[in-house]
């Protein structure tokens, strides 16, 4: 079992995309459910719902596809447990010249690197996507 939740929650999503699911589903915690967000405000996925069974929590993933072809085409972990990686708001480059979008936690939680530049903060770059 791994310990990189976030890594592990990545991996479902690019599988479920791998074998064109509808939908994928993972562990719920706070901070997965913050990333499927943003993915779905920044239009890469259709939509994110929250199921519970059995008293466990589990975030279930709807997953959008154009024509066939998947809306991400790569989706990457930046931060590792082993390896984290901070940027400053100076140092957040834009990801595929701005067609993708890179996902931050930072102290005003979780966000996209756009917003992060609005707001003037950097913070630990969890993940691209594009």
């Amino acid at each position: 079992m791994s310990i990189d939740a976030i890594g592990d929650f990545l991996t479902i999503i690019r599988n479920g995309l791998m074998s064109s699911k509808l939908f994928v589903m993972a562990p719920y915690s706070n901070l997965k459910f913050e990333i499927a967000n943003i993915l779905k405000d920044e239009g890469f996925v259709k939509d994110v719902a929250v199921v519970e069974d059995d008293s466990k929590k589990y975030i279930k993933v709807f997953l959008k596809y154009v024509n066939g072809e998947s809306v991400i085409h790569e989706l990457t972990r930046v931060s590792r447990p082993g390896r984290r990686d901070y940027k400053g708001t100076a140092y957040i480059k834009p990801v595929i010249g701005g067609l993708g979008l890179s996902i931050l936690t930072t102290s005003k939680g979780v966000v996209s690197h756009k917003k992060a530049k609005e707001l003037g903060i950097g913070g630990e770059v969890l993940c691209t996507v594009w």
